[in-house]
């Protein structure tokens, strides 16, 4: 169930992912936030400058593996603007981390390129419990969704 503190949190990443997509980036932001609220770290996409493993959700497994104990991690939150791709998810269950919230999932993300016409990434789009199966996750968040779609559909300008 989504709360209201959820929402806040997925707002942030939302205009994250913005601030990508005006750095000429593709459009996804993600936070870490501790089990008392604090956040802790926050990131966007990076991959702009040619490396396509600077994905936020993976900078936020680095950030926690080198800063936070296995206890701590297994208690925060990763909040994303899109559900996280198969190197991310790995990155996240190999780190520890606990729940993933996001606002649009990869199967959205997908129907959506297919739609416009966008070739298919390299890496096959799986839900994050095909690759972490014990991942407690929630989203997507359909009434942010329209958001994340319209960031996309900027980038790709269609």
């Amino acid at each position: 169930m989504i709360t209201g503190n959820d929402l806040l949190y997925l707002q942030r990443c939302i205009s994250l992912a913005k601030e990508a997509l005006d750095a000429g980036d593709e459009p996804f932001g993600s936070l870490l936030v501790a089990e008392d609220g604090t956040i802790l770290f926050e990131d966007r996409n990076r991959v702009a400058g040619g490396d396509r493993t600077q994905h936020p959700e993976f900078a936020i497994a680095r950030w926690a593996a080198a800063n936070m104990s296995p206890e701590a991690r297994e208690k925060a939150t990763v909040y994303t603007s899109g559900e996280h791709c198969p190197m991310c998810a790995a990155a996240h269950g190999w780190v520890g981390l606990g729940p993933i919230v996001y606002v649009s999932s990869s199967a959205q993300l997908s129907t959506w390129l297919q739609e416009w016409n966008v070739p298919s990434a390299p890496v096959k789009a799986l839900p994050i419990q095909d690759v972490v199966p014990g991942a407690q996750v929630e989203g997507p968040v359909l009434e942010l969704a329209d958001d994340i779609q319209e960031l996309h559909r900027r980038f790709y300008q269609v």
